[in-house]
């Protein structure tokens, strides 16, 4: 339903109930097997599987997808070792790196990659070049066509700690292959593009290739980005 904290304000609220009783207490004994607990009228059941949550930093040439029908190429699921099944949230595509989310629970998924949600997503960028004060100009307001659709304004900056060429870029829409037909469309080419967060979700000092579990805190602070929708 919620994390530790989370559930002790929804119980706070008094919107919790045990057998029809609203308990505004902490601590409350119960028997999962017997008693009724429901949240704003909603009879809550036991799961039958644990929900998990895994940030995976993807390297190159890795899909993230939970197959490749074409060429027996490696996928994000090769990287993390889980008995649940996971899937990954959304894509990155085969060249680019970084921060992806992968789990089990299809409502999060569902509301972390709906676009009305409008989740930021951060990339760190490098072009072959350095991009012109126009072109930067042209990126930040967005009007560009990607398969027959209008892209929205992004947020585009010079990474100038980094190096020549390299930008911070955020975006809402998450359209396939976004930035790199951007650049495309301005004469430019990325060289190097790494997802460094998603949401409230940083990627950090993870390796390439390496994996976590998100802590409760982190899986807390993806539902209340999505206005706390597990109701």
């Amino acid at each position: 339903m919620a994390s530790r904290r989370a559930s002790e304000k929804i119980i706070q609220e008094g919107r919790v109930k045990v057998n029809g009783q609203t308990v505004v207490k902490m601590g409350v004994k119960i028997d999962p097997r017997k008693d009724k607990v429901s949240v704003d009228g909603a009879l809550i059941t036991r799961s039958e599987k644990p929900l998990v949550y895994i940030l995976l930093n993807k390297p190159r040439y890795v899909l993230s997808t939970t197959s490749d029908d074409l060429v027996e190429r490696k996928t994000v699921l090769d990287l993390v070792d889980v008995e649940e099944r996971v899937f990954p949230v959304g894509r990155l595509d085969f060249m680019s790196e970084g921060l992806i989310l992968l789990t089990n629970d299809g409502a999060i998924t569902q509301k972390l990659t709906h676009p009305s949600f409008a989740h930021e997503r951060e990339y760190e960028v490098l072009l072959d070049k350095k991009l012109s004060r126009s072109a930067m100009r042209r990126w930040r307001e967005g009007d560009f066509e990607i398969d027959g659709k209008r892209v929205g304004p992004m947020q585009v900056e010079p990474l100038v700690s980094t190096g020549p060429g390299w930008l911070r870029i955020i975006l809402t829409e998450g359209r396939k292959r976004q930035i790199r037909e951007i650049a495309e469309q301005l004469d430019y080419s990325v060289i190097t593009l790494i997802r460094v967060r998603f949401g409230p979700i940083k990627l950090g000092k993870l390796k390439p290739g390496a994996w976590r579990a998100l802590s409760p805190r982190e899986v807390d602070m993806l539902w209340r980005s999505v206005k706390n929708s597990r109701r």
